[in-house]
Formats: structure tokens, sequence, C-alpha cells
């Protein structure tokens, strides 16, 4: 079966039990400084017919499939009519078929239309993962994410307004020591004006040989200890004002949390104050990952 795989592979860790459809290789972007997912892969479209021939294989195997991931980085950078011939012969082949999802860049959002958009959920195409990481400006420049706030909002907008479900990601420590309020107090901003319904936040964790690690390096970037992420996450959380599910439970944060906002935030307020009194109680570095 990996054979069908270009490996590395990766997913969202809400995936874990999709099948896994690689419809692209790679990420058309690969620029984010703070990134090395893809950068041991040349960025490559599969055909359609290669990737019908694929889903043909896995349905011998999971012909019961309820959920699909289209890998790798942003599969949304296809053609919207091959898109929508792949997500239609995904429910051909799998008649329990309950949604399709994908990672999505914000320029991947933008470059379509609505009725683009609109089209790829009605055929299936429900969930769309968009990694935010900063509402920030000049973090936003810095990690070269190829676009500022305003185009990330509209983006995220655009994505809900299509009727697609949003699933976005933001990193603390992102801005290090020198920009962490900014970083907190912009990314929030950014988000309770995107409305996504759910929201998750990772802990950065600096991959060796990208552009970050270099800064790192030369003492240009000053990364965040333990405490002063969790403070970051709890300006974020403080000023959340709009109804989500909020994650911050992934294998690189230091303190699991999960919550409905705005119901559970004194609750999960209370918890990173606790965590930050007794540090004891957090995630060692040796058990993070991303």
């Amino acid at each position: 079966m990996f054979e069908l795989y270009d490996m590395p592979l990766f997913r969202p860790p809400s995936e874990a039990h999709s099948l896994i459809i690689q419809a692209t290789i790679g990420c058309s972007h690969n620029k984010c400084t703070f990134c090395g997912m893809y950068k041991m892969k040349k960025f490559r479209i599969k055909s359609v017919e290669e990737i019908k021939k694929e889903m043909e294989i896995f349905k011998k195997i999971y012909p019961k499939t309820r959920r699909i991931f289209l890998a790798d980085g942003n599969a949304l950078c296809m053609e919207t009519d091959d898109l929508l011939e792949i997500l239609r012969y995904a429910r051909k082949l799998f008649p329990d078929l309950e949604r399709v999802s994908a990672y999505a860049t914000p320029m991947d959002i933008l470059e379509k239309t609505e009725e683009e958009l609109g089209k790829l959920a009605h055929e299936g195409l429900k969930l769309i993962y968009l990694g935010v990481e900063s509402g920030d400006d000049q973090i936003l420049e810095e990690i070269r994410k190829g676009v500022d706030s305003e185009k990330m909002v509209e983006a995220g907008r655009k994505a809900i307004e299509s009727g697609m479900i949003l699933s976005v990601t933001a990193i603390t420590g992102l801005g290090g020591k020198d920009l962490s309020y900014k970083h907190a107090k912009n990314t929030a901003k950014a988000l309770n004006r995107m409305k996504p319904q759910y929201t998750a936040f990772l802990t950065l964790m600096i991959v060796e040989n990208t552009p970050l690690h270099l800064r790192l390096k030369k003492g240009e970037f000053r990364p965040l200890n333990q405490t002063e992420i969790l403070q970051e996450l709890r300006w974020v959380i403080e000023d959340l004002d709009y109804s989500t599910v909020f994650r911050a439970n992934h294998a690189s944060n230091y303190l699991p949390l999960k919550a409905n906002l705005p119901e559970d935030r004194d609750r999960i307020l209370k918890l990173i104050d606790h965590a930050m009194e007794h540090p004891e109680i957090l995630r060692p570095e040796y058990m993070r990952a991303l």
C-alpha cells in the first residue's frame, strides 16, 4: 500500500482515521521559514487518471471509507474541474463517504471564485484546513506566508461563505520574545474577524535547516520559554470573542487544552494559570513532536 505514497506523508491530527489520497506532491508555496515538511519534495500535481487509479486500489482495501483527506500540502491548488471530477468519483467509489477535506494556502482560496468553492463544497469538499500562523503583518512577512493579515482574513471568510467548514491553525511562539504580545493580540483580532468553526494552536518547534533555524543560530530570533508560551496563549484566549471548537492539544503543545469557546474560557484560563504556577505538570521537551 505504501508505495502509493511519496513519503513523508503529513495530515492534520483530526484526520487520523481518514483515507489519505495524495493528490499533489509537496506544497506549491513551500516558502514558509519555519516549515520543513515538504522541503525534500519537488512539487507536482498528479493527473486525474492517476488519482482515480489509486482510489480504485484503496477501494479494495477500505471499501467502507467515510472520510478522505486529500494530501499533500495544498490540494486546493488543483484546477477546480479536476477537483470536481475527483470528488464525484470518490462518491461513486465510496458510497459511505461523508466528507472530503484538504489543506489550503490562503492564495489557493483567493484564486478561486466563490462559485467554484461552492461547487467543491457541494460535491463533498466539506472541510478546509488553513494555516493562519499569525495575524500580525510583520510576522507574516518575516515567515514568508505570502499574504498579509487582511488577505488571510479575506481567504478564511471566503471559504466559510462558500459553504465550507474552516479549521485554522496558529502557532504560539512564532514571533519570539520581541513580537510575542503583538503576535497574540493581532492573531486574536484576525481570528475574531474570520470566525472559523475550528481553531487550533500549535507551539513553535524550530526545525533544523529551515530559515528560522538559521536566524536562531545567528541570534536574530529569541524563542519563548514555557511560561512565556503559556502567557502568549492566554493573551489570545482572553481576546477571542466568537463561537468555536478550540484545540491546543497537538503534540507540540506544553499544556494540552480542549474547549468550546466562549463558554469554556474561564476554565481554560484557570488551567493556564495553574500550569504557569506549576510548570512541572507541563509536557517535557523530549515528548513534544510535530
